[in-house]
């Protein structure tokens, strides 16, 4: 018996399937200026998901902003233990995709759906880059 609300196929994708809370932003993230990497808090002003921690999140980006800089980034926070669990883009780029590899945090592009129209920040969601799919396993609380 399958306990999946919604399926959403992506594009591309890499690294292990994981399952946590969703962050979800109609805004693009950039590592290196919209986070604070000592804390792992968004603190770029007037971002939406200004305030929230990245930790432990699978993370919902419409796009990717930055350059070379954010590739260092991923390995950065992943090292100082506030990681998120998986990066979810609309589109990325290569530096992107590149830290994400390196820091071994799953990342995926592209999507069926928007994922702002069907899923919400503090939703359960299950990211499963081998089958290219993210799937909406429970709604928040």
């Amino acid at each position: 018996m399958s306990n999946v609300l919604l399926t959403i196929e992506v594009k591309r994708a890499f690294g292990a399937a994981v399952e946590g809370e969703a962050l979800v932003s109609a805004e693009g993230f950039s590592p290196r200026y919209d986070l604070d990497r000592w804390s792992g808090v968004i603190t770029k002003p007037g971002h939406k998901l200004e305030g929230l921690n990245i930790r432990d999140k699978i993370l919902f980006f419409p796009s990717a902003k930055g350059g070379i800089a954010a590739g260092w980034a991923f390995y950065d926070i992943r090292n100082k233990g506030f990681a998120p669990k998986a990066l979810i883009f609309g589109v990325t780029n290569p530096v992107m995709v590149q830290g994400a590899v390196f820091a071994n945090i799953p990342i995926t592009e592209g999507w069926s759906r928007d994922p702002l129209e069907c899923i919400e920040t503090g939703d359960v969601v299950r990211v499963d880059p081998a089958k290219k799919v993210i799937e909406l396993l429970r709604r928040k609380r």
